[in-house]
């Protein structure tokens, strides 16, 4: 899947030690057999639980089956001189309580805000020698407007009013996600207590009605309808509802038209950085840096992170309580509970005695949705690419829209739901959906000098080809190549400037990161499976049906992305449960 560098570019300095494996080695020692919890996975999710446990008291160990930290934000250095957040690459959603919390700026986080934003460079047919025209949004709203006059002035003029009201939303349904959603299992079958706090979770979703007010019924169809229709209410020009339609099925197997996909749009707008509503950034020496900022902060509270160590079983006692992990190697390490940071699938099927789970609760995690069209590409490059939309400087240096998330084959919606059919018949679209990202354009730590590290965010492949057909090499090769040849009508010269490349499509999403279908989020984020219902109906939340075993990960609520609130909502519920053992 990788391809070795072709040697062009001056070698980078390896990255130093983490701190938290420092802290880790000088405070611990061995594996002790006993704590007061486990957490299964080091993810993101997996080590804000840990890190919040931690500092409440709890003695608390992680247990990672790779080599490195992070589940899918992470840094590889897959060619030699070239660092990758081989998986998730970008951060916006993260909870500002958890960055403020667990000190992770003084933990080492340094973010690169992006501003523009967003890039759609045009094919133009019959535009003669004039250069295509490009879409260039950012935090500038006059500029913004200036952008979408070019496609219509209608839009031009009505777009802050449609920023406005997404932001509306976004606004009231952030209390949501950090705060366990209503215990319905709790409410309809548990004590006096436990009724009354299951009610008063529902203050959340009171105040998002007085926040939302007499537009209820509008906001309500933007998560209930397919994004077209709720854009086509506002805008007419193709190249402006395209770009913004892309935020609304990436990651998701999912069309344009698919009623619901109006929620997904808005899980991408609803985050934010450093105080700006909205914003995205780059991670300053890749994603996996983050992931080393949260473990730092838990390790130097007395947190234990053990890498490659598999968890093959949770343990449970006679009583039907869980007691602790077996290892892949039979090591059994004892605790008061578990906190599993991996899919709902593979806690409960694989790792979760069978039977001490409701049947119905088993076939409702098997029934999950996980379908995702999504490959990842890994790219090093000698040099920025050139869009004829928007040709390189003179000396190359990153112009502000390389910065920024780079919209391939969305000139119109009709493209986008195209290449969803093809992926449901098995196919491998002609014109993929495309998001290039360049982080090197902003953190030059990334590669060596005059080289640049690109992200290719691909979406609607299918899982598994037409007649059944496997993704093997070739097939990866014939795929990324595809990739690449739509690339190079928007940048020439872009395949001549490739040092190597790292292609992950869905099963090697699924192997390597432990995603389900290589779905990103755990499962899907359509509205049955969302909330109240994430991971299924009347066991939602945190909580399990097994005593002392809680999901801390993208698969319960509220979702995925590099958020941290699974974990943070997960590990405080645990407490609260531990505090009452």
């Amino acid at each position: 899947m990788a391809a070795s560098g072709r040697g062009l570019c001056k070698a980078v300095a390896a990255s130093p030690f983490p701190a938290w494996r420092r802290a880790n080695t000088e405070a611990r020692g061995g594996l002790k057999p006993e704590y007061d919890a486990v957490v299964i996975g080091a993810g993101h999710n997996g080590l804000v639980a840990a890190a919040y446990l931690q500092r409440l008291g709890v003695n608390t160990a992680v247990f990672e089956r790779r080599h490195v930290i992070g589940g899918a934000a992470v840094t590889e250095e897959i060619i030699p001189g070239f660092k990758f957040s081989r998986a998730s690459y970008l951060l916006s959603l993260l909870r500002p309580q958890i960055y403020t919390d667990l000190e992770l700026k003084k933990h080492g986080l340094r973010l690169h805000l992006r501003n523009p934003y967003s890039f759609t460079p045009m094919l133009e047919e019959g535009a003669g020698s004039k250069v295509p025209r490009c879409l260039l949004l950012g935090t500038d709203m006059a500029e913004n407007q200036k952008q979408i006059a070019q496609f219509s002035q209608k839009d031009a003029q009505v777009f802050p009013k449609y920023e406005e009201f997404m932001h509306r939303l976004a606004l009231a349904i952030d209390p949501l996600l950090d705060a366990a959603p209503v215990d319905m299992a709790a409410f309809q079958h548990g004590s006096l207590l436990q009724r009354m706090r299951s009610l008063s979770t529902l203050k959340p979703l009171l105040k998002a009605g007085r926040i939302l007010g007499a537009q209820l019924p509008r906001y309500y169809e933007v998560l209930t309808a397919p994004i077209t229709k709720v854009l086509d209410q506002w805008f007419e020009s193709e190249p402006l509802k395209a770009t913004l339609a892309t935020d609304a099925v990436i990651g998701a197997m999912t069309s344009p038209h698919t009623p619901g996909s109006g929620y997904v749009l808005l899980h991408h707008v609803m985050g934010g950085l450093e105080g700006m509503q909205g914003a995205w950034g780059y991670v300053q020496g890749g994603m996996g840096a983050l992931s080393d900022a949260i473990a730092s902060s838990a390790t130097t509270h007395g947190a234990s992170i053990f890498t490659e160590k598999t968890v093959a079983k949770v343990q449970v006692n006679s009583e039907g309580c869980v007691q602790g992990v077996v290892l892949e190697d039979g090591t059994e390490v004892r605790s008061k509970m578990v906190l599993s940071n991996t899919s709902p699938q593979i806690t409960f099927l694989k790792l979760t005695p069978q039977e001490w789970l409701p049947e119905e609760f088993l076939e409702r995690i098997s029934q999950l949705d996980t379908r995702s069209p999504v490959t990842k590409i890994n790219v090093a490059v000698d040099r920025l690419p050139s869009f004829l939309a928007a040709p390189n400087a003179p000396g190359g240096q990153p112009l502000p829209h390389h910065q920024c998330s780079i919209h391939l084959n969305c000139e119109d919606t009709l493209l986008l739901h195209q290449a969803f059919e093809d992926a449901m018949d098995g196919l491998p679209s002609h014109r993929p959906v495309i998001e290039l990202c360049i982080p090197s354009s902003l953190d030059p730590t990334l590669a060596p000098p005059g080289c640049h590290v690109v992200s290719l965010f691909t979406q609607y492949t299918p899982y598994t080809l037409a007649g059944g057909k496997a993704w093997d090499e070739q097939e990866r090769d014939t795929y990324a190549d595809r990739v690449f040849d739509c690339i190079e009508v928007y940048a020439p010269g872009f395949k001549d400037s490739v040092v190597g490349r790292d292609i992950l499509t869905p099963p090697d999403l699924e192997r390597i990161f432990g995603l389900p279908g290589g779905n990103i989020f755990h499962c899907a984020m359509s509205l049955d499976q969302l909330y109240f219902a994430r991971p299924v109906p009347l066991h939602s939340g945190y909580r399990c049906p097994l005593q002392g075993l809680y999901l801390c990960g993208s698969g319960a609520h509220p979702g995925g992305g590099v958020m941290g609130a699974a974990g943070r909502n997960a590990a405080h519920v645990a407490f609260r449960d531990l505090k009452s053992m």
